[in-house]
């Protein structure tokens, strides 16, 4: 019995150590991650930009515009918005570390079998966000 209990308590403490060596990504796997990332930030930009020049000049859109403005000087907006913006800046390296866990995790593990696949779908789904959702 005790052998048994002894057999299991090392199989999971080896189970436990090699989930918790998460292989670091590849400096050319951040790249471009980070490349795409900038690139969809920037296509939302431009289609806020866009959709706030054509809705802009609605009486509905002024109207909610100035309903914004003004809450904008209200204390208490002020104060979550303060709060929100100091548990973004906490959370950040965690969510920093997270994202390097899970590409490491993609490239060991599941970038052999779809990383072409994926990236062949990345290049036409481009294609087609260039048209209707360009990043410039």
């Amino acid at each position: 019995m005790n052998t048994k209990l002894i057999l299991a308590l090392v199989f999971a403490l080896q189970v436990s150590m090699s989930l918790s060596q998460v292989p670091a990504p590849s400096q050319e796997l951040v790249d471009k991650y980070e490349s795409l990332k900038a690139t969809f930030y920037r296509r939302l930009v431009n289609a806020y930009g866009k959709l706030q020049g054509t809705v802009g000049q609605n009486e509905q859109a002024q109207t909610t515009r100035e309903f914004i403005e003004s809450l904008r000087d209200k204390p208490e907006l002020q104060a979550v918005a303060k709060v929100a913006s100091g548990l973004g800046s906490e959370a950040a390296p965690v969510v920093d570390r997270a994202r390097a866990s899970l590409l490491g995790l993609y490239e060991q593990y599941l970038r052999p079998h779809v990383g072409n696949g994926l990236s062949e779908a990345i290049d036409q789904i481009k294609v087609y966000l260039d048209q209707y959702m360009p990043a410039e």
